[in-house]
């Protein structure tokens, strides 16, 4: 589940980017999307409207699937604090006493 909707709002973000970089700029430096041209299906006016509510309905959904995702996240998570684990005693590791071995005889 998470998969799918981490590649949907992947997808939502490159659209979303494509979709501003096509609206017109008021300075008109990135502003790929032209508009006021003779000959087009829509006036400047009409695709500026189109690409406003295009971007408003973008950003939307991917608010909610930034939400969405967050909230699938934390559902298996667990405990992150060290104050909600409980203590661990470590003991350190105690020397074994060692048997004295056979003298060396030299034959």
């Amino acid at each position: 589940m998470e998969t799918i909707l981490l590649v949907i709002h992947v997808i939502i973000a490159i659209f979303l980017i494509g979709v501003i970089l096509l609206q017109r700029s008021e300075g008109g430096a990135l502003g790929i999307g032209g508009g006021g041209g003779q000959g087009g299906l829509m006036t400047g006016r009409g695709a500026a409207n189109l690409l406003t509510r295009t971007t408003a309905i973008l950003a939307a959904a991917f608010m909610l699937t930034s939400i969405s995702l967050a909230i699938l996240s934390g559902m298996h998570s667990g405990p992150s604090s060290i104050l909600d684990e409980p203590a661990k005693a470590e003991t350190p590791a105690t020397p074994q006493p060692v048997e004295p071995s056979a003298p060396l005889t030299n034959d």
